[in-house]
């Protein structure tokens, strides 16, 4: 594309040769990987200047959408209080500052279980009596590009907080321990950790865990507070590099639990909470392609494990065992249901919550503990034809009522109190906090709906949809956003999103193509779009764009296709496959070169991966199946019929790696592709830090996307 020279540096000239199964492949822009070169950084910045002249004329847009976003937003605002010991916990967020302040208030009293409400939040006093200031990014951030908060755990006494920040990008947190009686910092510090560290009930120890080259949490340390580190204890270390592990606390404050786990296999390790120097044991010991979880209940008085698994069970079940036995004799309690995938069970000293997926949406059901075990499980309904919902903070054992999250695409995120009866027959459902949304926010303006395209096999993959009523028309085509993920059995749910209302509110259609690979429709839905069935993710968005342009919902030429992460990767595979049926494809951080980063075991997670896309380096069948749809391999050498193209990445990303758009999006444009690329130089795989920058960094792509889109730019 003229106006940019992409050629190497003259001593880089010499493409890098990679030779696998006898098949040899020449790769021109490897030299591209060394982010330490001078000359990589010089290539990044100039793509960012050209991509910066090549927009320059949406700068007044992009300024628009950023405060529209701004302007819908109420920046001042405080959390729903969850309570956990004797405290109300909250999160506070104050105009024109980029980061939240972690707060807690005192409880009335110990059956204060009504969280305490605030009619108007001033910024300049307390939202609470009693309020104390636990963390606030926004001084802690201060002399950082970057900066993020990995673990935030308050001990079972409420005297001391554990603490950990990111300030590269890079996901490496320096793990700290603060006073909250007297002030000040202990200590203690431990850098290079994972974020979710955690304390053990008794407050004396924090257990976190460190990662290996690969980027692999692959250690469980336990370390005692006010020690120096070099003293930390190993608890577990993973030698097996296509597993990671994890640590937390039980509800029940019984048991500290290693978790341990692959992306088709799991392991659970328990500590009992007042032994906490004990060696773990193991649950159930791990079994190829056995997923398992653990909750520790007390059912008629005895201690029993709750498990959800798939241990001949595909969509999963739950049973129960006795916990000085778990390999003893298995209790159903929710026996597998084809098509219902279950997800999770919490326990509750009077009930369980169970959250599952059905018909491609979300449900919660209460499953009451009675004297003589388990009462009936209940479900909770919804009016909505498209949802989501799910328990979200609930931390306390005893606790009356469960917290849920809700939204869809039309309702603001909501968070209710649900306080089920005894025998879960009925219950109450009490609203706390529907997200707002300034500036006259009506959800009776906009419609959601579901529709379904039909596969090149024959599948049904659903479609949902998001519109404004009186802008939109069914069946009279609009510019229109379709989106696509499709791997890792993540799903797609149903919620609005602020910054897209400057989509819908220029009639853009918003369309979520819930193709397989993800978790939408189950267990087999997941299988059926990974391994060598990875094309089918593909194909099913290809689908999802033909009928949505079949129904009259949008043309090609105004049609844009979004995905990020491992939802680029589908990005560029439809580039490849169907570049006619779109006007334009945003791609954020992009996983484009997945053979190479797939084949090099060295490589951050790369053997982890293993299991999602299979193992090329060893099995020449799966290289060749994975070499097909590579976008990275399979751009042609005429590329002029392509869409255009936004990509978007991360210098410091450690997930994707930048290298992978930036050689993608070299060989695009030596191909003739209308490619742009922006790096965030000081950012990881979640963009940039900071809510102000995210809303910029946001009203940058949708203001190109509307460019594309030759949508409402007059507004």
């Amino acid at each position: 594309m003229p106006g940019l020279d992409i050629a190497a540096p003259a001593a880089k000239r010499v493409p890098f040769t990679r030779t696998h199964h006898g098949d040899s492949v020449q790769d021109p822009y490897e030299w591209l990987r060394d982010k330490e070169d001078p000359e990589v950084i010089a290539h990044l910045e100039a793509e960012n200047a050209y991509t910066e002249a090549q927009t320059a004329h949406l700068e007044q847009l992009r300024e628009r959408i950023f405060e529209e976003i701004r302007s819908r937003t109420q920046e001042t605002d405080l959390s729903v209080p969850v309570r956990e010991g004797r405290w109300w916990y909250y999160s506070r967020s104050f105009e024109g500052r980029q980061y939240g302040v972690q707060c807690r208030a005192p409880i009335a009293s110990d059956d204060d279980w009504t969280p305490p409400t605030v009619a108007d939040v001033d910024a300049g006093t307390p939202a609470l009596p009693g309020e104390q200031v636990l963390f606030d990014a926004n001084a802690e951030a201060e002399g950082h590009e970057f900066f993020r908060l990995g673990t935030f755990d308050v001990s079972a006494d409420d005297t001391m907080l554990l603490y950990a920040v990111d300030t590269v990008g890079d996901e490496r947190y320096t793990l700290r321990v603060r006073d909250l009686v007297n002030g000040g910092e202990l200590g203690d510090e431990v850098p290079n950790t994972a974020a979710g560290a955690v304390l053990s009930p008794d407050g004396r120890y924090a257990f976190y865990a460190t990662v290996d080259d690969a980027w692999r949490p692959d250690t469980i340390w336990r370390h005692e507070l006010g020690t120096d580190a070099s003293a930390d204890v190993v608890v577990h270390h993973e030698k097996d590099e296509r597993f990671w592990v994890g640590i937390g606390v039980s509800r029940s404050r019984g048991y500290l639990e290693v978790g341990i786990g692959s992306s088709i296999t799991s392991e659970s390790r328990l500590i009992p909470a007042d032994d906490p120097t004990a060696a773990p044991t193991v649950v159930w010991p791990r079994r190829e392609g056995v997923e398992y979880s653990v909750e520790h209940a007390v059912v008629a008085g005895d201690d029993r494990l709750l498990i959800v698994h798939n241990d001949g069970a595909e969509d999963f079940e739950l049973v129960d065992v006795a916990a000085s036995d778990p390999a003893g004799p298995r209790r159903i309690i929710l026996p597998h249901r084809p098509g219902v995938r279950l997800e999770s069970a919490d326990a509750f000293a009077s009930r369980v919550v169970v959250e599952y997926r059905r018909e491609a949406l979300t449900r919660v059901a209460v499953l009451p503990l009675t004297g003589d075990g388990y009462g009936q499980l209940r479900e909770l309904e919804f009016d909505e034809p498209l949802y989501t919902v799910g328990t979200s903070g609930n931390p306390e054992w005893e606790q009356p009522t469960v917290r849920l999250g809700y939204g869809s695409l039309v309702t603001p995120s909501t968070v209710y109190d649900w306080t089920p009866d005894a025998d879960g027959v009925s219950s109450e459902l009490r609203l706390l906090k529907r997200q707002p949304i300034l500036g006259g926010y009506d959800p009776d303006a906009y419609e959601q709906r579901r529709e379904w395209a039909r596969a090149d096999d024959g599948t049904l993959v659903p479609i949902s949809l998001v519109y404004r009523k009186d802008l939109v028309q069914p069946g009279t085509p609009a510019p229109l956003e379709l989106y696509g993920y499709g791997s890792y059995e993540h799903s797609i749910d149903p919620s609005v999103s602020i910054a897209r209302l400057s989509l819908l509110d220029r009639g853009v259609v918003f369309a979520i193509a819930h193709v397989r690979g993800g978790g939408e429709l189950g267990r087999r839905w997941y299988e059926d779009g990974k391994l060598t069935r990875k094309r089918n993710t593909f194909t099913d968005f290809v689908a999802c764009a033909k009928h949505l342009v079949e129904r009259g919902w949008t043309i090609p030429d105004r049609m844009v296709a979004e995905g990020g992460s491992a939802g680029g990767l589908l990005m560029g595979a439809v580039a490849n496959l169907a570049p006619q049926l779109f006007a334009g494809i945003l791609a954020a951080v992009p996983f484009v070169d997945a053979l190479t980063s797939i084949l090099d075991p060295d490589l951050p997670l790369t053997v982890i991966e293993w299991d999602e896309w299979g193992d090329p380096l060893h099995d020449p069948s799966v290289y060749e199946y994975m070499k097909s749809y590579t976008p990275y391999e399979n751009v042609p050498q005429d590329a002029r019929a392509y869409p255009r193209i936004l990509a978007v990445t991360s210098l410091n990303d450690t997930r994707v790696l930048y290298v992978e758009p930036a050689k993608w999006v070299a060989r695009l444009r030596e191909a003739g592709a209308p490619v742009l690329l922006k790096t965030e130089m000081s950012a990881g795989h979640g963009g940039v830090s900071g809510r102000y920058n995210s809303w910029r960094e946001r009203a940058f792509e949708l203001a190109w996307l509307l460019d594309v889109l030759r949508a409402g730019q007059e507004q």
